[in-house]
C-alpha cells in the first residue's frame, strides 16, 4: 500500500530522552514503564516492551523516536501517551530507534 505526503505528514513523530523506567508487572508481556521528556511537548509516558534488549539502567538517559500523536492508550492501570519505535529481530524482540547523534527533546523527525 502506499501512502501520500499527506499521510505520512500526520504522524508526529519526535526524539526524547528518557527520564524514568519502571517494570510494569502488569502487562501481558514483559514491558517497561518508561516516562520521556520531549521538550516543548512536554514529558510523555510509555509502556514499552523492550525488556528482552534493554535493562533499566541502561535506558536512562537515551534518547528515542516515537510517535506522540497517537490517541492515549489504557494497557492496564497504565496510560501510554505516546509509542517508542523499534526494530523487531528475528526472535520479535525490539531494538529502539535513536538519532546518531545528540539532538534537542521534541525535535521532528521528518
Amino acid at each position: 500500500m502506499t501512502i501520500s505526503w499527506d499521510d505520512f505528514d500526520k504522524i508526529d513523530i519526535r526524539v526524547g530522552t528518557i527520564l524514568e523506567v519502571t517494570d510494569f508487572p502488569k502487562a501481558k508481556k514483559p514491558a517497561y514503564q518508561i516516562t520521556i521528556d520531549f521538550g516543548e511537548l512536554g514529558i510523555k509516558k510509555s509502556s514499552a516492551q523492550i525488556t528482552a534488549m534493554y535493562g533499566k539502567d541502561e535506558l536512562m538517559g537515551k534518547q528515542v523516536v516515537a510517535i506522540v500523536n497517537f490517541p492515549v492508550k489504557q494497557i492496564a492501570n497504565f496510560f501510554s501517551e505516546c509509542l517508542v519505535l523499534g526494530v523487531y529481530t528475528d526472535k520479535k524482540d525490539v531494538v529502539l530507534l535513536q538519532p546518531e547523534r545528540k539532538v534537542d527533546n521534541g525535535w521532528k523527525i521528518g
